[in-house]
């Protein structure tokens, strides 16, 4: 038999609201504790990044998760949350399996990683879980056939002529 395969993609989207604050030397500091050093070819420093201020992460899937609504997770912690948050669709899949007599056979998270276009900051972009679940189908004539066939192969594998 086959598996059945259900995909449950997390998939994380940012969107952008203007938001500004002016830090203590005048100028705009919206990521504290962020370098203040610009790297060449780049609009901003990490520290003064209004993308990496206003990204937003939220699930795509139809499952029901954390990150519904677009939420801002900071760029230090977004690849534990990311990870957290992709570990639900995990157990989703087990607890789908575990009603439906079914199987995990597979169950992968991978992260995505992007570079900010403003800053140059690597960041985590969104991450995504694919899982394998197999269902025993026991009406399905197939499923019959399979185990007729494989009743003959073992019949005479264990087979004692000295008795």
């Amino acid at each position: 038999m086959t598996p059945q395969i259900n995909g449950y993609a997390g998939a994380y989207n940012y969107s952008f609201q203007p938001a500004s604050s002016v830090g203590a030397s005048g100028s705009v500091v919206r990521n504290p504790g962020e370098s203040d050093v610009r790297k060449v070819g780049r609009s901003s420093s990490p520290a003064e990044c209004q993308t990496c201020k206003e990204r937003k992460y939220q699930d795509g899937s139809d499952e029901m998760v954390s990150f519904k609504s677009a939420a801002h997770i900071s760029p230090s912690a977004a690849a534990s949350r990311v990870r957290a948050h992709e570990q639900e669709h995990v157990s989703n899949a087990f607890k789908k399996a575990a009603q439906g007599d079914g199987k995990v056979l597979q169950a992968s998270v991978r992260l995505k990683s992007a570079i900010c276009p403003e800053c140059g900051r690597s960041y985590i972009a969104g991450g995504e879980t694919a899982t394998k679940i197999q269902y025993s189908n026991e009406e399905n004539p197939y499923q019959k056939a399979l185990k007729r066939q494989n009743a003959d192969i073992l019949k005479g594998m264990n087979f004692d002529a000295a008795v």
